[in-house]
C-alpha cells in the first residue's frame, strides 16, 4: 500500500512539475501559477464507525481527530473502535492562467486500490479534478477569484501564497485548476 501511496504522490509530482511547465511555455513564463502539496500523515485509534454512512473517525495521538470517508472501503466490517490504523492524505493543488482561448471544461480520474477479501481492511483512493474556466473576479486582498465553469456556475477559490504574479490575474482571464486529493488508510495489528 505505501508504495502505491507513494506511486500517486510520484506521479502528482512529475504531473504538477508538467502542468506548471505547460503553464510557463503556453503563458510565455510570466503568468500567474503554481502547485500546492499539502500532506498529512497520522497513526490513530479507531474512535467510530458509521459502516452505513461509510465513515471511520480517528483520533491521532496529539488528539486531532479526523472522520474518513469510507465510501469505497472493502472488508470495513472488520474495522472496529480501538483498531490502530495508519493514514496518510495528500492534497494537491496546482493553478495558472492562459489566454481565455478554449471552452471552459472540466474531467476527472478516479482511482481505488483495495484490500482483498478477508484481508485486513486497507485502501488508497485518489481523485484528481481539472477545471478551465474563466475568472469572474479577483479579491487580492484575501487572495480568492471567482471562476466560471463549463456548467456556468460560479466557484470562489482561495489561492495559495505560493503561486506567484497572483497580481496579473484578472477579470476575463481563463484559468486552468487541478485538485487532487489522494487517502491511504491501513490498519495495524494492536
Amino acid at each position: 500500500m505505501r508504495v502505491i501511496l507513494t506511486l500517486v504522490l510520484g506521479l502528482m509530482l512529475v504531473a504538477g512539475l508538467t502542468f506548471s511547465e505547460a503553464a510557463q511555455e503556453k503563458g510565455g513564463g510570466a503568468k500567474p501559477g503554481g502547485v500546492i502539496v499539502e500532506v498529512v500523515k497520522l497513526t490513530g485509534t479507531v474512535k467510530a464507525v458509521d459502516v452505513e454512512k461509510k465513515n471511520v473517525t480517528i483520533e491521532g495521538s496529539g488528539g486531532r481527530t479526523v472522520m474518513v470517508n469510507a465510501k469505497n472501503a472493502r472488508n470495513l466490517d472488520q474495522v472496529k473502535v480501538g483498531d490502530k490504523v495508519n493514514l496518510e492524505f495528500v492534497e494537491e493543488l496546482a493553478l495558472y492562467v492562459r489566454k481565455a482561448d478554449a471552452p471552459a471544461s472540466a474531467t476527472e480520474l478516479k482511482m481505488v486500490e483495495l484490500a482483498p477479501k478477508g484481508q485486513k481492511p486497507s485502501g488508497l483512493m485518489a481523485e484528481t479534478v481539472e477545471l478551465t474556466g474563466n475568472v469572474e473576479s479577483v479579491d487580492a486582498k484575501k487572495r480568492t477569484i471567482d471562476v466560471k465553469g463549463p456548467a456556468g456556475n460560479v466557484r470562489t477559490f482561495k489561492v495559495d501564497k505560493a503561486v506567484k504574479n497572483f497580481n496579473q490575474i484578472k477579470k476575463g482571464d481563463q484559468v486552468v485548476l487541478r485538485f487532487t486529493e489522494a487517502v491511504a488508510l491501513s490498519v495495524v495489528k494492536p
